[in-house]
C-alpha cells in the first residue's frame, strides 16, 4: 500500500510560543536569543521582512534593528508548548515520529476512511485544531514520502511569503502524484531535505540542477556516485516512501549540555558550579528516559575558542548527579589552568544503557541507591516547587 505522509511544522516556534505569554507582540518584528543572548535562533516575518538574518550575533545587529524587540530564549516554555503539539497530533495518529521540537512526521495511510474526509480535509483539521487549542500556527506538507511531505511544506511556505495573510485560507499543501514531475522540475537539487553542499557540488558537475534532472538520472550512475542513500532518495522523490515513519523513537546515543558564560571566566568555582548544573540538567534527562550513562566527558572551551576535553569510562551505569559530579571535578581538575580565560563549560553523557537492565556492584549497592533516591527526589520537589528550587554547591 502506498503511504501517505504529512509534515507538521511550527512557523516562527520560539517567536510564537513567546507570543502566547504577549499578546501585545503579534504583528510586530520579533527575534528570540540563544544561549545568554548569543545570536538569533527564531524570527518573526516581520523581522524576516526588515532583513534580520537567523544565526545574526545579537551584540552585532541590536543597533541596526532597534525597532526589533530582541527577546532572551525559554527553552522550557518552548518545550512544554511543543509537547501539547504533538499530544494533539496524536488525537489524529499513533504513527507519529517526532524529528524535532517544532516538527513531526505523520503517517496517514487509511485514515480517510476512519474520518471520514479527504487528506487535504485531515490535514486542514490538524492545522486548524492545534491553532485553536494550542494558539500555534503550523504549515503542513503532504504527499508519499517523507522528502516529498518536506518539500510540500516548505511550498506551503513558501507561498506564506508571498501571498498576504489574508489570503492563505490553509496552511497546507498536498504533492499529489500528477504533481510530482512538475514540482521537481521547478526545484532545484539543492533545495531538496538531505542534499548538503557537497553533493550539491558533485551533481552540478554532471550538469544536475533540479530534482527532476536528478531523478531522471540511471540507478547506476546514481549508486556509483552516491550510493544506496542516493538510491533511496530518487525513490523517496518519486513518490515512494523508502524511509517510513518511526513511531518508536530510537534511545540517543548521548546527552549533553553545554552553554556560554554571561561573561568571560577564569573563577573556577564559578565553573564548576556551571558545570553541576549542567549535569544535573543532563541526569534528569537520563531518568525521564530510563537511561543510564557509562562513560562522561567534561569540555571546557576558552574566550579564543579552543577546546580541551576529557572522557573516563565508569565502572558502573549511573544517572544521578551526585555521583557524576564527583567524577566531574576531578576531570575538572586536570583541565583547569589558572592563566586561561573561559568562555563555556559542558558536559556529555554516553554510552547509554536502559536502567532496568542495570546490575549493582554489592560493595556500592547501598550508596548508590541512596544517591539514586536523593535525585528522584530533587526532580519531585521541581516538579512541584519549580527548577532551580535546589543547587548543588561545591567543596
Amino acid at each position: 500500500m502506498k503511504r501517505v505522509i504529512a509534515l507538521v511544522d511550527c512557523n516562527n516556534f520560539f517567536v510564537s510560543c513567546e507570543r502566547l505569554l504577549k499578546p501585545e507582540l503579534i504583528g510586530k518584528p520579533v527575534c528570540v536569543l540563544s544561549n545568554n543572548d548569543g545570536c538569533v535562533v527564531s524570527r518573526s516575518n516581520e523581522a524576516k521582512k526588515m532583513g534580520v538574518n537567523m544565526g545574526a550575533p545579537y551584540f552585532m545587529i541590536k543597533n541596526q534593528f532597534k525597532k526589533v524587540v530582541f527577546l532572551s530564549g525559554n527553552l522550557p516554555f518552548y518545550c512544554e508548548i511543543s509537547k501539547r503539539v504533538m499530544d494533539k497530533l496524536y488525537d489524529f495518529t499513533p504513527d507519529i515520529e517526532i524529528y524535532s521540537i517544532d516538527e513531526a512526521f505523520l503517517d496517514l495511510t487509511g485514515l480517510r476512511k476512519t474520518f471520514k474526509c479527504s487528506y487535504e480535509d485531515i490535514i486542514k483539521k490538524i492545522v486548524e485544531d492545534i491553532k485553536n487549542e494550542v494558539g500555534i500556527d503550523v504549515s503542513v506538507g503532504l504527499s508519499y514520502s517523507k522528502v516529498l511531505a518536506k518539500l510540500a511544506c516548505e511550498k506551503t511556505k513558501n507561498l506564506q511569503k508571498t501571498l498576504k495573510e489574508e489570503l492563505i485560507e490553509n496552511k497546507t499543501y498536498k504533492i499529489g502524484y500528477r504533481e510530482i514531475e512538475k514540482e521537481l522540475k521547478a526545484t532545484l537539487i539543492s533545495e531538496i531535505w538531505g542534499v548538503g553542499k557537497n553533493t550539491t557540488a558533485l551533481l552540478k558537475k554532471h550538469l544536475i540542477q533540479t530534482a527532476w534532472d536528478f531523478v531522471s538520472q540511471e540507478d547506476i550512475w546514481i549508486k556509483k556516485n552516491l550510493g544506496k542513500v542516493g538510491l533511496d532518495l530518487k525513490q523517496e522523490l518519486l513518490g515512494n516512501s523508502i524511509n517510513p515513519v518511526k513511531s518508536i523513537q530510537e534511545a540517543p546515543k548521548s546527552i549533553s549540555r553545554s552553554e556560554s558564560f554571561k561573561e568571560f571566566q577564569t573563577d573556577k568555582n564559578f565553573i564548576q558550579k556551571e558545570l553541576n548544573a549542567h549535569i544535573h540538567k543532563v541526569c534528569k534527562k537520563l531518568r525521564s528516559q530510563n537511561l543510564l550513562t557509562g562513560c562522561i566527558s567534561v569540555m571546557l572551551r576558552t574566550k579564543d575558542f579552543q577546546i580541551s576535553d576529557i572522557k573516563i569510562n565508569l565502572v558502573n551505569p549511573v544517572n544521578s548527579e551526585f555521583e557524576l559530579v564527583e567524577h566531574s571535578k576531578q576531570i575538572l581538575d586536570k583541565l583547569f589552568k589558572k592563566d586561561i580565560v573561559y568562555r563555556s563549560v559542558g558536559f556529555c553523557a554516553m554510552k547509554l544503557t536502559s536502567a532496568s537492565t542495570r546490575q549493582i556492584s554489592i560493595f556500592d549497592g547501598e550508596e548508590s541507591i541512596k544517591k539514586e533516591n536523593l535525585s528522584k527526589s530533587w526532580d519531585k520537589l521541581e516538579e512541584k516547587f519549580g527548577k532551580g528550587i535546589i543547587k548543588m554547591g561545591i567543596k
